[in-house]
């Protein structure tokens, strides 16, 4: 996996905070200095940091658990959009809705209305309604559409959270604390720390410094990903069923087993009987 370095990370701005009158007390460890009024972020902290979320969150990915990810201002949303959708795991970028965690079948309802709006297109009802009726209905399926985004996929609740700006999604958060998910996010120096299980000091306002930690964290999540098939793989092999060693070994074992049939189906030697 590979490593945070330290000049991509000075390059992205991660080091930037915020001003120093907006600073939590709990991010304290982490500022290294202060300049014009605005808090720098000690990067060796950062990378201690980024290291560890990225260990955990690749072992989350490994066991083929879905992490979800959330960050709703605008800075993040395209970036999310684009680099989470290529690893197919779920992620918020609109509008967190309250429960979304906490009263996730209310939210697998909302799944369900929306799949059953799709079937009622595919099977021809929505052209036997009014205009006007067809026009609440596709207002319906493009609100819910919006609202749940990619975690109508989601058929369970995710093993982990990763959020940019945790006083933005503190509602995410708190339900994350509450179901016991683990929390990995980004932590500016306004934020609290203390309030996730995996906290990454860094600029979560600026999108070049955004898109640099989630590189990172998502070439972890691939490798675990990676990992994962190469040892189902490997299962796979050792009981016969795939693999090139697999196939040999069943090769041999059919020859070893029509020779024998070979042995059994030839005549014997008839015993040789006395004659009077």
């Amino acid at each position: 996996m590979a490593k945070a370095n330290f000049n991509e990370l000075l390059e992205a701005g991660v080091h930037f905070g915020h001003l120093k009158r907006k600073w939590h007390p709990h991010m304290a460890p982490y500022i290294f200095d202060e300049q014009k009024g605005i808090h720098i972020i000690d990067l060796n902290k950062t990378i201690v940091k980024l290291d560890e979320a990225c260990q955990a969150i690749k072992q989350v990915a490994k066991s083929g658990k879905k992490i979800l990810f959330v960050a709703t201002k605008k800075q993040a949303k395209e970036i999310i959009t684009e680099k989470v959708a290529n690893i197919n795991m779920p992620f918020v970028v609109e509008r967190w809705a309250g429960g979304t965690l906490t009263n996730f079948s209310t939210i697998r309802k909302s799944v369900k209305k929306m799949t059953n709006i799709d079937k009622m297109g595919a099977d021809g009802t929505l052209d036997t309604m009014s205009k006007r009726e067809r026009l609440q209905v596709s207002r319906q399926r493009a609100k819910l559409d919006k609202n749940l985004g990619s975690i109508a996929d989601m058929t369970r609740l995710p093993a982990a959270l990763f959020v940019i700006d945790i006083r933005k999604e503190h509602i995410a958060v708190a339900e994350a604390k509450k179901l016991s998910i683990p929390v990995f996010a980004m932590v500016d120096t306004n934020s609290d720390p203390l309030k996730v299980d995996f906290p990454i000091p860094s600029n979560d306002d600026a999108s070049k410094s955004i898109g640099k930690i989630l590189d990172l964290v998502i070439e972890a999540i691939v490798e675990g990903l990676t990992e994962r098939k190469v040892d189902k793989s490997n299962e796979k092999s050792e009981d016969g069923v795939e693999g090139e060693d697999g196939v040999e070994k069943k090769r041999e074992l059919v020859i070893e087993e029509e020779g024998k049939s070979e042995k059994k189906a030839a005549p014997g030697k008839r015993p040789l009987r006395a004659h009077k």
